[in-house]
């Protein structure tokens, strides 16, 4: 018999984050590379070179002196060395906003091993936030349930971050309360309140994405980096072996799609067949989306280390196909 209780045994071992845990991910965040893919257009004086020059940290380069020119930034080398006056220009130095939306509906309290999916997807984004914060980023996002949502702006030094991070420790609240269905939900809440420079990571399983809803995505793509970060269960990708399974979330529907009776079923081939397909038809439409839109996927399984398959996929941002996928 399949049970989705991980086996750990300490009380929320893998059932709902701890908050200091997630604040120790600060440690691990730092092996996370968040560099912006190319110069990024924000609006805040902070540490990500924009497309204005000005008056800034990181130079730029040099050119012929044009009268009104600053005398101050008079590049005398290589005037010196070219004979006409030069002066230097500068990227200015700007802030960039980091967004998380993390979902923790009904499908994401599930999983076989090590943790659910809620557990893996709060770890990611403790850790996407921490590596954001110690770049000098400002951090903020979107936390929701079928319940109820957290939503903070953006903001320095952890104070967006951390109340986001408190979020996700709560137990699901009662029905009725002012939470979104679905990630795509979420999603179209959040494209209203996302300027263009941000960076912007959707952690989610994705359980209910469709290309003929997908306008979400390029919207929140458009002039902002994204990452679209998958959290699966094993069990999601691969089927168990032949049986009948009851499966649960503990009081509603079975988490797993497959499932609309609460028993899961694959005792033939053809129906086995049609769990696998289920999953595989979920990534490759997401993969899609992130080629149509330019944006990054990786994958996070349930047990794997999240830091470690974070910072490969992070690392490959630059590549192409899925990053982070179990080997």
């Amino acid at each position: 018999m399949m049970t989705v209780i991980p086996r750990q045994t300490a009380a929320t071992a893998g059932l709902r984050p701890d908050l200091k845990e997630l604040i120790a991910l600060r440690g691990q965040a730092r092996r996370l590379d968040l560099a912006p893919r190319g110069r990024v257009l924000a609006t805040r004086s902070g540490g990500h070179l924009s497309r204005f020059r000005g008056r800034g940290m990181e130079f730029d380069e040099s050119r012929v002196y044009q009268p009104g020119d600053d005398p101050r930034n008079m590049d005398w080398r290589v005037t010196a060395r070219a004979g006409t006056p030069h002066v230097k220009l500068f990227r200015e130095e700007r802030e960039r906003p980091v967004w998380l939306l993390v979902d923790q509906g009904v499908s994401m309290r599930f999983g076989t091993r090590v943790a659910f999916k809620s557990v893996i997807a709060a770890q990611a984004a403790a850790l996407l936030g921490w590596a954001a914060v110690d770049r000098g980023d400002r951090v903020g996002g979107l936390v929701f349930d079928e319940t109820r949502h957290l939503e903070r702006r953006p903001a320095a030094r952890g104070a967006g971050l951390l109340p986001l991070l408190d979020r996700l420790t709560a137990a699901p609240g009662e029905p009725g309360g002012n939470g979104h269905g679905s990630i795509v939900a979420a999603a179209e809440h959040l494209t209203r309140l996302i300027r263009p420079g941000s960076l912007v990571a959707v952690i989610s399983d994705f359980a209910d994405i469709r290309l003929e809803h997908s306008g979400w995505l390029a919207q929140l793509a458009a002039g902002s980096e994204l990452l679209l970060i998958l959290v699966h269960d094993a069990l999601e990708s691969e089927a168990p072996p032949p049986g009948r399974y009851p499966v649960a979330d503990g009081a509603r529907q079975a988490p797993l799609a497959e499932a609309r009776t609460g028993i899961l079923d694959l005792t033939s081939a053809r129906l086995r067949d049609a769990y696998r397909g289920h999953f595989q038809r979920r990534l490759e439409t997401l993969q899609r989306l992130a080629q149509r839109d330019r944006a990054h996927l990786l994958r996070l399984a349930t047990h794997e280390p999240v830091g470690p398959a974070l910072a490969r996929g992070l690392g490959a941002r630059f590549g192409a196909g899925v990053a982070g996928a179990p080997r």
